[in-house]
């Protein structure tokens, strides 16, 4: 499940009871530490003591005794525990019994990809291209999103107005290996991240390599976000957005920025992030693969060029995190760069960096780009879209008068 949880209605309960907060009690009931069950969960310590506080209050009952050195089960702790493991465990196998079921989507997802294999092994990159802007073409925008060329800063690229403000307050650094895809291929998902987010969205067609290697793409990016800084958007109000590569390119363009003294936005977002261009974990057993191992490793070198792969402004998961904004970082069970997900939040929050992971029970990498017709993808962008709004509140006041200077 992720992190936002689902409700389930107790007859004897004041409110609903969310099963996030019964798989807070239970973590923290069988581990008898915050720490460890906050690390088991993937969530802050404070952000865990407040869901068992919220499930107390709804009971009616202390379900844990606290102190400085200990953590004890109080009697209706313990006539929960049991209960809540039983029905947090029938709950998981109705979800895979439905996913066994619903089996068709992810068929679906791997046919979408299908004519992508072995192109890149192949050195067929022209095709590949090709392939992939055709494969983005069967996906539509949502209605509502006003969608418009720019240039922003010297980089083409595109505007997705969802509600409020005409000023990009989001940057959107679209995935696609560092060599493949385009803004425009990227419309629906930018568009998705509009609406859900309720901001307008810059997308920049950065430079792919192999014909512009890194720090292309970086520099391209960065000028979009100084873009958005010259028509009056306050960095407070801007978020990171990137998946895949986009989100390694994303925490390239926020350490580059760190390193120059720049102005940090607000907040990032990473969806299924490719981080360690080291390639030195064995990609997550089970996974719908887009590429082969070799491809991967192939793709890296093109981006590359010879640029040392455990450079801290190109692997996030050696480079020191101070400093850096707060971040939701989102992967799929069977994510085949799960492993980058879960180190760059063990990182963040060992240097002191807010970050929530939550993981979505799909078997693909990259799933977010389905959120048409894949639930749990529909799901992680409204989560991406809820973060956004609750961490980067925008002065609708000053967007206002501000709007004049768009363009």
């Amino acid at each position: 499940m992720n992190d936002q949880g689902h409700l389930l209605p107790f007859p004897q309960a004041p409110d609903g009871i969310e099963l996030r907060h019964l798989r807070a009690f239970v973590a923290v009931a069988e581990e008898l530490s915050f720490a460890r069950a906050a690390d088991r969960l993937y969530i802050s310590s404070p952000a865990l003591s407040r869901q068992i506080r919220g499930l107390e209050q709804l009971i009616g009952s202390d379900l844990l005794k606290r102190s400085t050195h200990r953590v004890e089960l109080t009697i209706a702790g313990e006539a929960l525990l049991h209960r809540a493991r039983k029905l947090l465990q029938d709950v998981d196998e109705a979800v895979a019994a439905t996913m066994q079921v619903g089996g068709e989507l992810q068929t679906r997802i791997a046919r979408l990809w299908q004519p992508l294999e072995g192109l890149l092994g192949a050195a067929q990159l022209h095709e590949a291209r090709t392939v992939i802007e055709e494969m983005q073409a069967q996906l539509e925008p949502p209605p509502g999103v006003d969608i418009r060329p720019v240039v922003a800063g010297g980089t083409p690229s595109l505007l997705a107005r969802g509600a409020g403000s005409p000023l990009p307050t989001v940057l959107y650094v679209h995935g696609g290996g560092y060599v493949l895809s385009s803004a425009f291929g990227y419309r629906p998902h930018g568009a998705a991240i509009a609406i859900a987010s309720q901001r307008t969205v810059l997308i920049p067609d950065y430079r792919l390599a192999p014909e512009h290697p890194f720090p292309a793409s970086v520099e391209d990016c960065l000028s979009a976000y100084g873009w958005m800084l010259e028509r009056g958007v306050s960095p407070s109000e801007i978020t990171v957005v990137g998946d895949s590569s986009g989100g390694g390119l994303a925490m390239s363009v926020l350490l580059a920025l760190r390193e120059r003294g720049g102005p940090m936005p607000a907040a990032a977002v990473l969806l299924c992030p490719w981080l360690d261009l080291r390639l030195t974990d064995e990609p997550e057993h089970g996974t719908t693969m887009v590429f082969t191992v070799d491809e991967w490793c192939r793709i890296a070198e093109m981006y590359l060029a010879g640029h040392p792969a455990d450079a801290p402004v190109v692997n996030p998961l050696v480079a020191d995190l101070t400093g850096l904004p707060p971040m939701l970082i989102q992967a799929a069970t069977g994510d085949a760069r799960l492993t980058d997900a879960k180190r760059l939040a063990t990182r963040a929050r060992a240097q002191g960096v807010e970050a929530r992971l939550e993981l979505y029970p799909v078997d693909a990498h990259a799933f977010h780009l389905f959120w048409s017709f894949l639930p749990e993808a529909a799901d992680a962008i409204e989560s991406a879209g809820m973060f956004i709004r609750a961490t980067v509140p925008i002065a609708v006041a000053g967007a206002v008068q501000r709007t004049g200077s768009e363009g």
